[in-house]
């Protein structure tokens, strides 16, 4: 076994970009060329996936570069299938780098006979060798706790609040914070503190499961440049509605930093017809066509964190120094010039 074992990538089929542009991020901080390991990932007729890697792993330090978005049990199953051939091949550590956790919002039992799936998840990625998961945003921080490996759950807020300073360098004190519900109470007001603004919240009650029934501006929102945070957007109903809220409430202009674009349905639609301003999201679900034609949409990239975050793990320094601005004002020095 060589005595200094170098981080090894592979990726899967879910975003092929962004392994591609940490690899090269890789490559910059390290000094030297890396490459994606050299594998494939077919399907039989039936569907059935089949993975074959080119390359010796043996007794390398591996990390598998896979999203289980949309379609999810496809990714979830690829994941799954690399880990079990990396771990077949003898690979000493096999970490999972999951930029978007999918079946992250089944986290707990809302009604009686129903799953908890972000568990069983997390049970199938342990059975199938994985030792380390490196993830952002989650959906809800206790499914951490889900899993007996360590999780490494990296945050969006420090990339967005370097975006809201270089975009909004001349109207700081005009800008206002909002949570888009109660649950993201805790998210917003650490991306508030971090730009030193206030805080808002929109009051949402829903009757059924997917239908808001009434919402409501805690805070005064009257000549402010509202700043919506959320960890994802699917349908973009919720955000949109909230946004023609806070109009009525007087804000001056809305937009909106959300980590996941999971972009559904007639979310395109909605953002388009919608007051909102802008919406950013990051590149940790590869974007479709639609989703960079729309003009209100911009993407900020995740690959110099994750490339970081990478780095630290494969050489056992801190990956929670990642949360903290001084840290990320220099990996993302290119990206943010001011």
């Amino acid at each position: 076994m060589p005595n200094v074992v170098e981080p090894k990538l592979i990726a899967g089929n879910a975003n092929l970009p962004l392994a591609s542009a940490i690899t090269r991020r890789m490559s910059i901080h390290r000094g030297v060329h890396l490459d994606l390991v050299d594998a494939r990932v077919e399907r039989f007729n039936d569907g059935e996936i089949f993975v074959e890697v080119f390359e010796n792993v043996r007794g390398e330090d591996m990390f598998i570069i896979q999203s289980t978005s949309n379609p999810a049990n496809d990714n979830l199953m690829e994941l799954l299938i690399m880990a079990d051939a990396l771990r077949r091949s003898s690979a000493q550590r096999v970490t999972a780098v999951i930029p978007y956790f999918g079946y992250a919002r089944q986290d707990r039992r809302t009604k009686p006979r129903t799953p908890i799936t972000a568990k069983l998840v997390s049970n199938m990625l342990v059975e199938a060798g994985i030792a380390r998961v490196l993830t952002m945003d989650l959906h809800a921080a206790q499914i951490q706790g889900f899993f007996d490996i360590p999780v490494d759950n990296l945050y969006a807020s420090p990339i967005f609040a370097l975006d809201i300073k270089e975009k909004f360098r001349d109207r700081m004190d005009e800008i206002m914070v909002v949570s888009p519900d109660v649950g993201g109470v805790a998210r917003a007001r650490e991306l508030a503190k971090r730009i030193n603004a206030p805080l808002s919240i929109v009051d949402k009650r829903r009757e059924t499961p997917g239908e808001v029934a009434e919402m409501t501006v805690i805070g005064d929102v009257k000549d402010k440049v509202a700043i919506m945070i959320d960890d994802m957007c699917d349908t973009a109903g919720t955000l949109c509605k909230a946004a023609e809220l806070l109009i009525e409430y007087g804000a001056k202009e809305v937009h909106a930093y959300v980590t996941h674009g999971v972009l559904s349905g007639p979310a395109i639609e909605r953002i388009g017809a919608s007051v909102l301003k802008n919406l950013v999201i990051t590149d940790t679900i590869a974007a479709p066509q639609m989703v960079t034609d729309c003009a209100q949409i911009r993407v900020l990239p995740t690959a110099p964190l994750f490339a970081q975050a990478i780095l630290n793990i494969w050489n056992g320094t801190s990956v929670s120094s990642l949360f903290e601005t001084r840290t990320m004002e220099p990996i993302y020095e290119g990206v943010f010039r001011s």
